[in-house]
């Protein structure tokens, strides 16, 4: 008898520890949800797509890219923190989202180490700081030194647009003000695509735009003067950095990377991990994201260990820059 209940035990655990190992070998076995905070043709829009056809392609199941956009990331956030753990909903998005948004917003739907999951970044993409040329206000502008001497010129009159409250093109916006000692005025937008419309539009003085606006800056609708990393930009050799404008310690960029919501099976986790890091090197798959920034994978516990990183850096960074954290 005692015999039967010990082979009856161990069939009972191995029966349990089996599942999640089934889980991940018929993973994925319907289409995938990829959730993104922000409008087509966005940098976390183009590359979601490009990812989401090269794991259709790898896994042969079908990985849909749906755009909820609002609240600089929040909704979409909170929607896959909400949704159920089996790998069927993921998450792609970018830092602001994850390790600016916990900083500013006292009600949030979501706590990213706590309701999602980090599997993998993706890229690590700089920011270009562009104005418009035909733009009246701006038209005589061509450096960010002569931008600094226009914003104190005109204390509270110079503009720049960001994706959302928050986000990090709103961070670099606060961070030239706060080492210009200027004062600037910030208009948040649904997104980067909302943004570029409004400095094309002439409603703003200038932006940190995504390198989705390089083809802008190339064709002269848009003036490049910074990059926002200390390196220099491949596709904008002549553009400097920030750094190099007299603001040495400007370092500022942006990372898409991609979450599940917290629960889900370990094994999936790490399966998509693999999967994303095999993808991103395919020749063909590489070629396209090239142009939207640096390809970046990495463990998901070494993702997590960034976010953690980042979430200190920025809660320093909105002290310096005196942004509002809202109730």
């Amino acid at each position: 008898m005692h015999c039967k209940l010990v082979i009856a035990a161990i069939t009972a655990i191995s029966t349990l520890t089996a599942v999640p190992l089934a889980r991940a070998a018929d993973y994925p076995s319907q289409p995938v949800r990829l959730v993104v905070g922000f409008s087509p043709g966005s940098t976390i829009d183009t590359v979601s797509r490009i990812i989401a056809e090269g794991l259709s392609r790898k896994l042969k199941t079908n990985f849909v890219v749906e755009n909820k956009t609002g609240a600089n990331g929040i909704l979409a956030a909170t929607a896959v923190a909400q949704a159920k753990p089996d790998g069927y909903t993921l998450l792609v998005s970018n830092s602001s989202s994850i390790t600016v948004n916990p900083l500013l917003y006292k009600n949030l739907g979501y706590q990213p180490l706590e309701d999602l999951a980090p599997i993998s970044t993706v890229l690590s993409v700089p920011f270009v700081l562009a104005i418009n040329p035909e733009n009246p206000r701006t038209k005589d502008i061509n450096s960010v030194k002569d931008l600094v001497s226009k914003a104190k010129a005109e204390p509270d009159q110079v503009t720049y647009g960001s994706a959302g409250n928050g986000n990090l093109m709103h961070l670099a916006g606060a961070q030239l003000a706060t080492m210009s000692s200027t004062q600037m005025v910030h208009i948040p937008y649904r997104g980067a695509a909302p943004m570029e419309t409004a400095l094309l539009s002439q409603e703003i003085d200038f932006g940190f735009d995504t390198l989705s606006g390089v083809h802008l800056m190339k064709s002269g609708k848009l003036k490049p003067l910074a990059v926002s990393t200390k390196e220099r930009w491949r596709d904008l050799p002549d553009v400097p950095a920030v750094a190099e404008a007299g603001f040495p310690d400007f370092d500022i960029s942006f990372w898409v990377g991609t979450f599940a919501p917290a629960g889900t099976p370990p094994e999936i986790i790490e399966r998509l991990n693999r999967e994303i890091a095999a993808v991103v090197q395919d020749p063909e798959i590489k070629k396209r994201l090239m142009p939207q920034g640096n390809i970046l994978t990495q463990s998901s516990e070494a993702f997590i260990s960034k976010i953690k990183a980042e979430l200190g850096t920025n809660s320093d960074l909105i002290k310096r820059a005196n942004i509002k954290v809202e109730k």
